[in-house]
């Protein structure tokens, strides 16, 4: 019988990951979110829940998700501002006709945008 779970270290603390976590969107793809009117592209993928418990408990017990799917690092942008954040899978769909994401923080990470997605720098992949 095979495990159905394997620990991982994150964020200083080892974490339970379910084998079957599965990350639906990829590094450089760009998403919006699902409730909240702000949109981003990824750039980290943590396999389930990995932040800090005060910001989990400052999550609305009806709208917390679950820390047993994949979270992900976003370069966020809305109308008023940009920023980093880290949302749950359930509460992203992909982005198919929002253009880049206009965000200072992209130009570090990535080359550029072609075919609704932003591809990694070169020096950053090896």
């Amino acid at each position: 019988m095979e495990p159905s779970e394997f620990f991982l270290p994150q964020a200083g603390r080892m974490i339970q990951a379910p084998l079957n976590s599965k990350a639906r969107f990829g590094i450089g793809d760009v998403l919006k979110h699902r409730l909240y009117d702000f949109r981003g592209v990824v750039f980290d993928i943590d396999p389930v829940f990995a932040n800090s418990e005060e910001w989990y408990d400052s999550i609305p017990l009806d709208l917390r998700p679950k820390r047993e799917q994949p979270f992900y690092h976003l370069l966020a942008e809305n109308d008023e501002s940009t920023y980093v954040a880290y949302v749950s899978q359930q509460n992203l769909l992909l982005d198919v006709d929002g253009g880049p994401v206009d965000h200072p923080g992209i130009a570090q990470l990535f080359e550029r945008y072609s075919g609704g997605r932003y591809n990694l720098r070169r020096s950053l992949t090896h």
